[in-house]
């Protein structure tokens, strides 16, 4: 009998699996071919278990979105999923974008590679992705415009590279964009070629801060409702800057060198709500205003206007249709506060909307 056990036990060791010491590491990557866990020993009724995608070395996946942010990469690593949604690829120290770098990602919405060192894109590299929604290619080095940027793009972020020229074919054929993000870039104004933005036939918002542009860009597109040009070198607005820009609602222009708005200029921009031209050197509040049935908010502080009339911001009678002012600022310039007639102020909404006072600077 103890034989027998013997001889049963034995024969019971030999159909078992050699013993297989498990790594943190083994539950982190996939197993190799020929490992022996993949496949069934014969005999053994056992499911069959696909592998799953890879994710690339020390990312983080997360089903369709891949995060490789911070890790110091060199470059773009070469086993994305194909299936990858979202790239972030931010913080790392990538130098250049190759040709084929992204060429099975054609499932691809979202790309992020802020903050790297990119001075290179391939002109082919952006092709392959003809469904990339939001491009996000902020404080990096290049010098130029990407090329073949997909006509599926809806937004552009590459604020705080070395660009100093847009030209006209860089946009070309991008019609589905709706925010565009150019600022803190070595433009002049002989930089952004006539008729760059043409193609932009549904972009909202366009920010051109920080640059060196001494005029407004011409041939904005007309669905504009946002346009940002602060700090920049621009010296005066003449009336047919915003000629067409019949939605646009905010403009920013604070921080640059206007001493003059042009009479009419205004009237161009019919729906404008919000003006900022604070931080000028104008020396009176703009013409047009008292016309103006929408504007509600307007920042001139920290100009040279050294007076202001009881008509500058509204019109002579109470029954003509305009908008209330929600905001107005006067402070730190040089007109006498005191010597403002509240009369000035007879369609502001509330009296805490206006801020007078010629502040000290700290």
């Amino acid at each position: 009998m103890r034989s027998a056990c013997l001889s049963l036990l034995l024969v019971t060791a030999c159909w078992a699996l050699p013993f297989r010491q498990s790594g943190f590491l083994d539950f982190m990557m996939e197993d190799e071919a020929g490992s022996g866990v993949t496949e069934a020993p014969p005999g053994l009724d056992i499911p069959f278990i696909p592998e799953g995608p890879k994710c690339p070395f020390r990312c983080q996946c997360h089903l369709r979105v891949i995060q490789c942010s911070d890790l110091g990469m060199k470059e773009v690593p070469d086993d994305i999923p194909i299936d990858t949604t979202l790239l972030d690829l931010q913080n790392n120290k990538i130098t250049e974008i190759k040709e084929n770098d992204f060429k099975n990602l054609k499932g691809l919405h979202v790309l992020i590679l802020v903050n790297n060192k990119i001075t290179v894109i391939h002109a082919k590299a952006l092709s392959p992705l003809n469904k990339l929604q939001r491009l996000y290619l902020s404080k990096n080095h290049l010098k130029d415009m990407p090329a073949n940027m997909p006509k599926s793009l809806q937004e552009l972020r590459i604020h705080e590279n070395e660009i100093t020229k847009i030209r006209k074919a860089s946009f070309q054929g991008m019609s589905n964009v709706i925010v565009m993000e150019l600022g803190s870039n070595p433009f002049k104004s002989a930089g952004i070629e006539a008729g760059a933005f043409a193609d932009l036939k549904r972009v909202s918002y366009i920010r051109i801060a920080d640059t060196n542009i001494t005029e407004i860009p011409k041939g904005l597109p007309s669905s504009l409702s946002e346009l940002h040009l602060d700090a920049n070198k621009i010296t005066k607005v003449t009336a047919d800057s915003f000629k067409g820009l019949k939605n646009l609602a905010k403009l920013g222009l604070s921080y640059n060198e206007i001493s003059s708005v042009e009479n009419g200029t205004l009237a161009n921009i019919p729906h404008l709500r919000e003006l900022h031209l604070d931080n000028n050197v104008l020396t009176s509040v703009p013409p047009g205003l008292p016309d103006h049935k929408y504007i509600q908010v307007v920042y001139l502080h920290a100009n040279k206007i050294a007076a202001v009339g009881t008509e500058d911001f509204c019109p002579p009678g109470f029954n003509t249709k305009k908008a209330m002012y929600s905001g107005i600022s006067l402070f730190s310039n040089p007109v006498p506060y005191w010597e403002v007639q509240p009369v000035t102020f007879r369609c502001v909404f509330d009296r805490s909307a206006i801020q007078l006072g010629n502040y000290r600077k700290k």
